[in-house]
């Protein structure tokens, strides 16, 4: 039961609906947005005094909003990630309030939510990534299932694709393959993308093995029906492979971009060109993964400053 009046309600709850319906939301998505909102209109109903109409968030101020957000670190002790997420719920409510009923978002728009910093990538071990690609197709029921899932499985950690990107290649993209690869990415961004000698015969073993036309202008990657391959599929492979290799919970398809950019970095590439291979727009994106590896950068920094080998 949202603690808030009847008008409210019902707009809470068209607004959750429809960003489970149009906006297409993830399930968890949206059980932690109805969270956080439930919390905010919790502390407004003690805070005005009663339950919060409609009209009544037209008159919040942003000192509102920050005493909210200053009592969920005080009296729950959420951290920056939390506290961040619960912004943008709160934010994502006003411009649905603010474009259907008029509301007034601009408390919401001057908070400034806490700075997070990014998880560190998880990457898998060399030799698991290895295990992942050789047993990619172990599971398919059709020697052309098998091909398709190796090929997908390949383009992400031999060449560090996200998964969208792989999917979204077309059927000209796979039969004119060569040496490179262009792919689009974020932003409709193309950059050229090298490719493995393995990873160029895996493709042409599932142009070759595949029983579905593939036109020039649609994707190339097919699912069992034909239609276009869903990327839970892949996401389904993955978990197939970490229990039947024994692999943690965060050996995901992402997980493979990861340890592409990962195992370049400790065999001795440069930011620079692992930033151009990612697709990354700036390299403070790329430089996360120096976190991942910090032996790596010891190791270079011991081999090349002037000072190294000197004894004190």
């Amino acid at each position: 039961m949202v603690p808030a009046a009847p008008d409210l309600i019902d707009a809470v709850e068209a607004w959750l609906t429809r960003l489970s319906g149009e906006r297409r939301l993830a399930e968890k998505t949206i059980v932690s947005y109805r969270r956080d909102v439930f919390q905010w209109l919790t502390f407004l109903t003690e805070h005005l005094g009663g339950p919060p109409t409609i009209a009544a968030l037209s008159d919040l101020r942003p000192a509102d909003v920050r005493a909210f957000l200053a009592r969920r670190r005080a009296e729950d002790g959420v951290g920056d990630r939390t506290t961040a997420r619960a912004l943008a719920s709160l934010r994502s409510l006003t411009g649905y309030l603010e474009r259907f009923h008029g509301v007034n978002g601009a408390p919401l728009r001057a908070i400034s939510g806490p700075r997070v910093k990014p998880g560190l990538p998880k990457a898998l071990a060399v030799e698991d990534a290895l295990k992942v690609a050789a047993a990619a197709g172990h599971e398919a029921h059709a020697p052309w299932l098998a091909a398709r899932d190796t090929a997908v499985i390949l383009l992400l950690y031999g060449a560090g694709l996200r998964i969208g990107e792989a999917l979204s290649l077309t059927g000209a993209d796979l039969t004119q393959i060569g040496a490179t690869i262009r792919v689009t990415g974020k932003g409709g961004k193309t950059r050229i993308v090298p490719l493995l000698p393995v990873v160029r015969e895996a493709v042409a073993v599932y142009l070759q093995r595949c029983p579905f036309h593939l036109k020039p202008d649609e994707p190339g990657f097919r699912g069992a029906r034909g239609g276009p391959l869903d990327a839970r599929i892949i996401q389904r492979i993955m978990e197939g492979l970490r229990g039947w290799l024994g692999l943690p919970e965060t050996a995901t398809p992402h997980a493979l971009r990861h340890s592409f950019a990962t195992h370049l970095l400790s065999a001795g590439g440069d930011l620079r060109t692992i930033q151009e291979l990612l697709g990354h727009a700036s390299l403070s994106t790329t430089q996360i993964y120096t976190a991942v590896d910090p032996a790596r950068i010891l190791e270079v920094y011991a081999r090349a400053h002037p000072l190294a080998g000197k004894g004190t």
